[in-house]
């Protein structure tokens, strides 16, 4: 688990462009325009080719998964 959560920030990073992911766990990456719906896609396709966790685009509502934080823990989940 602690690996997937590892990966997503490394993930979130690479898309975002900044450090900020893992300096500050609970960033509102919408509300600051960090991640957009286009992030989002590329994120999803990278967390399935990195670590074999497949969640369905309807299933990434934006308040349950907006901070670093929220999405390492819930792709943690979903790869249970």
């Amino acid at each position: 688990m602690m690996e997937t959560k590892e990966t997503v920030l490394d993930i979130l990073e690479e898309i975002t462009g900044t450090d900020e992911v893992r300096e500050n766990p609970d960033l509102d990456l919408f509300g600051e325009g960090i991640l957009d719906s286009l992030g989002v896609v590329q994120f999803l396709v990278e967390l399935e080719a990195r670590c074999g966790v497949s969640v369905p685009a309807s299933e990434f509502d934006r308040s349950r998964w907006a901070t670093p934080r929220d999405i390492a823990d819930r792709a943690a989940e979903w790869a249970q």
